[in-house]
């Protein structure tokens, strides 16, 4: 996939396909103003009045044919002012599968060609009205699940990060002026910095970049969510827990054991995080196959759970079933919290204590998912095992994509190569060579010194006509 053809005029339906209230046809590149005005014909306006970043009401004429195809607003972005920092122009149709594809198909026609996916904000990027760390953030908004990992993608979108980055960079880039010119220029009289102040400046790169590859993990939760997986023996409550967290009715409830044959996926939003959470089929020993089935699917779920719920039923007391689970999950290790269900019961026969001296599990709650009680201090418990009780820490800025946390680990590295260069005593071209590359990979984030191959996957990700 090549987008370094920039002369080219690209456009790409914006919207969904499907019926809707408008589409959006989108347009960029130097000469798609030429394009638009073949075929639009402006109420009360000539074409040559049209203003940049002005809807005009008009028609999309076939030229051809001379026929109407619809009726639309057109609005223009003259460059640099618009998103690609090109010349770019929207055309608002009404919504509909036919009439936006008769549009984009008149723009081809013209000369106009259709976008790979992501190549708008890839023109954003090679044209410096974003930077690629800026550009990431574009899809992220996009794919964001909560409001949590929308305000984070909108920092990064609005150049958060960038700007550490830039002001982390200058720091290198100070310390690598002094030694390059020290190395060039050995007799000159030039104002150097000392052992002590490299040394300095480089253990202050290595603590923020340090900091940053901390907050990553946390990053990474509120962008991409944990798998919560519900688990217990049959007719404990565990899709009542389910349509309790969701607050409604997704999983049948009935009084028979067994009802839940398949696993049952949905998302909820706890503190922020994007929780994919999954009721399962009862696990115990049966000799229905149906039922064997949904068994087998609830165990292949726990293998890839962040987080078991395994529910017990407070009015039948721990069954022998619940023993062998028990077993089970202390052998998985996996992060398990223990809830004891339908505690509003009168004849409760499991204590609390008891529960937490025959399992290895963090945490036991007590709750009754029918009357909605112990939910929120559910939802609480399950974000602060996720951040390992560090929910409340003041958060600044948090790396959220894998790409960004092993730049920050190769710039770790070098920088610790840099600072065992100086205190090996060795000459400046050795500690030159490692502080670049610590620039370097930092600039990878940015987009400064990145490979075309990863932009070309970086882009791929993104959907057609963004």
């Amino acid at each position: 996939m090549n987008f370094m053809n920039n002369e080219d005029v690209i456009a790409a339906l914006a919207t969904p396909l499907g019926e809707g209230g408008i589409a959006i046809v989108r347009m960029s590149g130097n000469d798609s103003e030429k394009i638009i005005t073949k075929i639009f014909k402006p109420r009360n306006k000539k074409l040559t009045e049209l203003k940049s970043h002005v809807q005009y009401l008009g028609n999309i004429i076939n030229p051809e044919s001379n026929q109407v195809v619809d009726e639309v607003l057109v609005s223009i972005m003259r460059a640099p002012r618009s998103f690609t920092a090109e010349d770019v122009v929207e055309i608002y149709t009404h919504g509909g599968v036919v009439v936006a594809r008769k549009v984009l198909e008149l723009l081809i026609s013209l000369g106009a060609r259709i976008a790979e996916p992501g190549e708008f904000t890839k023109r954003a990027f090679l044209n410096g009205r974003i930077d690629l760390s800026q550009a990431e953030s574009v899809i992220d908004v996009i794919r964001a699940k909560t409001d949590k990992g929308l305000g984070l993608a909108l920092k990064q979108l609005q150049g958060e990060l960038s700007n550490k980055i830039t002001e982390l960079r200058s720091v290198l880039l100070e310390i690598l002026a002094h030694i390059e010119a020290e190395i060039d220029f050995p007799d000159e009289d030039i104002e150097m910095l000392s052992i002590d102040d490299i040394r300095e400046k480089l253990k202050s790169v290595h603590e923020e970049v340090k900091n940053l590859i901390a907050e990553s993990d946390r990053g990474k939760i509120y962008r991409e969510g944990i798998n919560v997986v519900i688990i217990g023996r049959p007719n404990v409550g565990k899709s009542s827990l389910l349509n309790a967290l969701l607050r409604e009715k997704r999983a049948i409830v009935t009084d028979i054991p067994g009802t839940t044959r398949d696993i049952i996926e949905e998302y909820i939003n706890i503190g922020g995080i994007p929780v994919k959470i999954v009721d399962t089929a009862g696990i115990r020993d049966t000799l229905d196959e149906v039922e064997k089935i949904g068994v087998e699917k609830s165990k292949q779920s726990l293998q890839e759970a962040d987080l078991i719920l395994f529910v017990l039923d407070a009015s039948e007391g721990i069954t022998e079933d619940d023993q062998q689970l028990l077993t089970y999950l202390n052998e998985m290790a996996k992060q398990t919290l223990i809830i004891i269900n339908k505690v509003d019961l009168d004849n409760v026969k499991i204590d609390k204590n008891d529960v937490e001296k025959i399992s290895n599990v963090d945490k036991v709650l007590e709750i009754s998912a029918k009357e909605r009680t112990g939910l929120d201090l559910l939802e609480k418990t399950v974000e602060e095992m996720v951040f390992q009780g560090e929910v409340n820490a003041q958060e600044n800025i948090i790396v959220t994509r894998a790409r960004h946390r092993q730049a920050f680990i190769e710039v770790l590295k070098s920088i610790e190569e840099a600072l065992h260069t100086l205190d090996s005593g060795m000459t400046g071209e050795f500690l030159s060579i490692d502080v670049k590359s610590a620039w370097e990979n930092l600039g990878k984030i940015t987009g400064e010194t990145v490979e075309e191959d990863v932009l070309d996957k970086i882009f791929s990700e993104f959907c057609i006509g963004k």
